[in-house]
């Protein structure tokens, strides 16, 4: 990648990351007795990903369920998966420590997890994220917009 204003990305056709290429912002530099020192504000653009086991994204889309009180101070999402991958992988990475939503901008995470077996197998698993306030609110709803955006999902009010 090149510095100074001119950004140059580099395709891997053997990456699997489909989010945004890294920006460069903020370039600025000072003089210092004999020699011009820059720095660089680096933004980094994460793609939006839900997890069960920290590291191991899940590949299997939700149906998401939202709920807010009528004074919109609080709310709730319930995130239903049928058939999650992480029941593929979780013998092989370990067991489900929670539930991350992960996005350019933190991590959301709840531990109210649930799975559903049919004849002892695992076969579903629902989660559940609690917001108490407006701002966690907002929060848990520009994450959403991301992670629909990267999915194709849309929204269906009912």
């Amino acid at each position: 990648m090149a510095v100074g204003g001119l950004g140059a990305v580099h395709r891997s056709a053997q990456s699997s990351f489909s989010g945004q290429p890294l920006r460069l912002q903020n370039t600025y530099c000072t003089q210092q007795r004999s020699s011009q020192v820059c720095r660089l504000g680096i933004t980094m653009i994460v793609k939006p990903t839900i997890q069960f086991i920290q590291g191991t994204d899940e590949q299997t889309i939700p149906d998401v369920k939202l709920t807010k009180s009528k004074d919109g101070t609080n709310g709730m999402a319930i995130f239903s998966f049928e058939q999650p991958s992480v029941f593929d992988s979780s013998g092989e990475v370990g067991d489900i420590t929670g539930f991350y939503m992960i996005d350019e901008e933190g991590v959301l995470q709840s531990v109210d997890v649930s799975a559903k077996f049919v004849n002892g197998k695992p076969s579903r698993i629902e989660a559940k994220y609690v917001m108490r306030t407006p701002r966690e609110w907002d929060r848990f709803m520009r994450f959403m917009e991301r992670y629909a955006n990267a999915n194709g999902l849309q929204f269906v009010k009912s």
